[in-house]
């Protein structure tokens, strides 16, 4: 079977050099899951190797996963919480002679759960250098399910197991502080960006909004993201119910959803009438379906950076995004048009707004792409890079590239 490559590689020349890196990276999410976590893994594997280093990664096994020398798969199940993720157990001794035998500068944990765990057990009793990242924000989580009676479990093991590393890597400064102030050490913020080689206008496709039900007078709203209840999707889906019966029986707007998850058969169910799931998109496809549509929303106060967000604004989407949460790092009032949090009436007046004043959209739409102009993947993973060389007591190396 064919070998996959790194399906993403920096934009531009590289000045932070890896070579003499061997990054391993142990993480329960990876390629061929969809999700801004194993995505992001998959491009810091690319910007490694990139830069003249070298990277392995554990993870779990996966039926769609093509076979890749640098990835060591483990045996799992699906999460019957969430079966669009797995699960597996914390093999220590597995992980101990994949650091034996490989022999990495660095360990990366990237999740805090079977396959993470292991990885910083054995990079402890290896005595090889250990860092986490922070990918979910299990507080917001923990509200939005009415389980914060479990704050007193989860934060002591969530301290346990990333203070075990000699930083915390946090995707965005909001979250980074609220690691601090739980009384995690070592936090620094490893951001996020965009590639604008995918996400552009140019990608705008008349027949793909055809094919959604809008033509050029239309004003196609958008979202893309897990179809699942923390991601607020009810708001979504009951504003734009508000918004598309004000507008019953004309082509004034349409509705469409990118992605899967566990909510969305009953989301299909109770959705308005017209709106159009397309289902889980990559590639060309979600890039198309990013630059066909003219307005983003997105209700969910869940994220830890919003990389989905990114990708809209590249794209050079009008944002509606609540008014709280670490996606307001991004979709700020000058970016976005917020809303309150939680508030389905109010996501239907912003898009309304959006609607009525062509002149309003396209202001926020200009102001969101340029400051996605800024956010590139090669300053992100610079960055990151020398904070590895930090770790690990050396100088910053810089490449003659």
């Amino acid at each position: 079977m064919p070998i996959t490559r790194p399906a993403f590689v920096p934009e531009v020349a590289r000045d932070q050099s890896a070579v003499g890196l061997r990054l391993a990276i142990f993480s329960d999410t990876y390629p061929p899951q969809v999700n801004g976590v194993s995505r992001t893994l998959e491009r810091l594997v690319g910007a490694v190797e990139a830069r003249g280093g070298a990277a392995r990664v554990v993870t779990v096994a996966d039926p769609d996963a093509t076979p890749d020398p640098r990835v060591e798969r483990w045996p799992s199940i699906p999460f019957w919480v969430y079966p669009q993720l797995r699960i597996a157990v914390p093999a220590v001794s597995r992980a101990m002679q994949l650091l034996d035998d490989w022999r990495p500068t660095l360990v990366h944990g990237a999740t805090e759960f079977g396959v993470g765990i292991a990885g910083m057990v054995a990079a402890r009793q290896a005595r090889i250098p250990f860092v986490t990242s922070y990918h979910t924000h299990f507080s917001a989580y923990l509200e939005h399910y009415k389980l914060t009676f479990m704050d007193g479990v989860t934060w002591p093991f969530l301290r346990w197991y990333h203070n075990a590393g000699l930083r915390t890597f946090a995707p965005s400064e909001m979250v980074r502080a609220e690691l601090e102030s739980k009384g995690f050490h070592g936090t620094r913020v490893w951001s996020r960006g965009v590639d604008h080689r995918r996400f552009a206008p140019s990608f705008r496709s008349r027949e793909l909004r055809a094919s959604l039900g809008a033509d050029d007078d239309t004003v196609l709203v958008v979202y893309v993201g897990r179809i699942a209840p923390e991601k607020g999707i009810d708001v979504a889906l009951e504003g734009m119910r508000q918004v598309m019966a004000r507008h019953a029986g004309t082509r004034k707007v349409a509705f469409a959803l990118a992605g899967d998850g566990p909510s969305e058969a009953r989301c299909r169910a109770i959705a308005p009438p017209g709106t159009t799931f397309v289902g889980k998109l990559s590639g060309r496809a979600l890039s198309e379906f990013y630059a066909s549509a003219d307005v983003f929303v997105f209700p969910s106060i869940t994220e830890t950076f919003g990389n989905v967000v990114l990708e809209a604004m590249a794209s050079r989407l009008a944002l509606v995004a609540p008014d709280w949460g670490a996606t307001t790092e991004l979709a700020t009032p000058e970016t976005a048009l917020q809303f309150p949090a939680h508030d389905p009436s109010a996501l239907a007046d912003r898009v309304e707004q959006l609607i009525a004043y062509p002149a309003l959209r396209a202001g926020i739409a200009d102001a969101g792409a340029a400051v996605a102009a800024t956010r590139t993947w090669d300053a992100i993973f610079d960055r990151l890079v020398s904070d590895y060389w930090e770790v690990l007591g050396q100088p910053r190396r810089i490449a003659n590239v």
